[in-house]
């Protein structure tokens, strides 16, 4: 059920004036290009990711940098930039994943671009869309939130700074 609500959410998602000002008062204009490199649902989610972990934060008993927190939420899927990944890409990655785990890894290719090969690039961007997205932030001077990007996807770990522990259930949430 979760995932067909995530599939309509992407479907019909859209980012309204109040949504637009809310990404301008968080994140600076190189930010914000890298949040809008991204395709429309997943510009969507990450705005929704961003708004649970604010709600996430308000319950948290140690203290955290809220600020940064929801910089690192509107930009967790950077990686996924526009034409890598569109909605039934997604569907099919995610399909491939659960159906075929071991060989659905195998077949990510960063070097696929041609129509035929798509499949393994769409699977490339599934599984390294935090490493892409760090070396995007990284190049763009956003150090730290390249840190958390890239470790958004893997288990939660002992180490996990609280910042990266609400975003990764944030992101769970959404």
């Amino acid at each position: 059920m979760n995932r067909m609500g995530q599939f309509f959410r992407a479907v019909f998602a859209r980012i309204s004036k109040d949504d637009a000002a809310y990404i301008r008062k968080h994140l600076s204009p190189g930010a914000q290009e890298l949040f809008f490199g991204m395709n429309l649902a997943d510009q969507y989610h990450a705005l929704q990711v961003a708004y649970t972990a604010e709600c996430l934060a308000d319950a948290e008993q140690e203290p955290l940098d809220r600020e940064f927190l929801i910089r690192c939420a509107l930009l967790h899927d950077v990686g996924r930039g526009k034409g890598d990944m569109g909605i039934l890409g997604k569907v099919a990655a995610v399909l491939l994943h659960d159906l075929f785990p071991k060989r659905s890894r195998k077949w990510a290719n960063p070097r696929c671009r041609h129509f035929y090969e798509y499949p393994g690039y769409m699977m490339y961007v599934y599984y390294y869309h935090p490493v892409i997205g760090a070396e995007k932030l990284l190049a763009a001077g956003f150090g730290e939130e390249a840190e958390v990007v890239r470790l958004h996807h893997r288990p939660l770990a002992e180490e996990d700074s609280l910042v990266l522990r609400v975003l990764k259930k944030a992101d769970g949430m959404n």
